[in-house]
């Protein structure tokens, strides 16, 4: 094989490998999956998060409690990603998009940001080495534009869960005969 070629294919596998780490550090927040979401670190980084600065461990127990305690569900999305190689380490730029249902307060809070990593590679595995969480903004949005009909179809593709009962752990993912055969957007025209 060409070395140019081997070359980069191994490019594409690192930054594959490092955007797989980030998305599970996301799922494994959103899932209050503990396991998951140390895993998306090495053990002795440090994550300067704003309201919590520490090691892995101590954050997923904050978080973890912070989110379970506070909301009702998270969702933390990750969108662009700028991601530099330099070896076994990178450094990367990736934007965030928080949505919370609270257990009190406003029902919904949205914020947006960045986390500015260094990733490192040891022994094969990339993880966050040292994180920056920087919020660029946050608000409260007006109520969802659906009517209790479409909010009613929305809610048959499943209940989000907050552990191992969610869609997202379904082996084989299946999505229901009965929704296949009647799809909602038919009853809605």
């Amino acid at each position: 094989m060409d070395v140019d070629l081997q070359r980069q294919i191994r490019e594409l596998s690192h930054r594959q490998a490092i955007h797989d780490c980030l998305v599970r550090y996301c799922r494994g927040v959103d899932r209050l999956d503990r396991e998951l979401l140390v895993s998306a670190y090495h053990p002795d980084a440090v994550d300067d998060h704003g309201m919590f600065v520490g090691g892995p461990e101590a954050f997923a127990d904050f978080f973890i409690s912070f989110h379970g305690g506070n909301q009702h569900l998270t969702q933390h999305i990750i969108t662009n990603h700028h991601c530099e190689l330099e070896g076994d380490v990178a450094h990367c730029e990736t934007y965030w998009l928080y949505a919370a249902m609270n257990r009190e307060g406003p029902p919904l809070s949205l914020a947006g940001g960045r986390y500015v990593d260094r990733m490192e590679r040891r022994d094969g595995r990339w993880a966050i080495a040292a994180r920056k969480c920087l919020m660029d903004w946050h608000g409260r949005p007006d109520e969802v534009q659906l009517t209790p009909e479409q909010l009613a179809m929305m809610a048959g593709a499943g209940t989000p869960a907050r552990d191992r009962g969610d869609a997202s752990y379904e082996r084989p993912l299946r999505v229901d005969p009965g929704r296949i055969a009647h799809p909602p957007q038919s009853v809605a025209e």
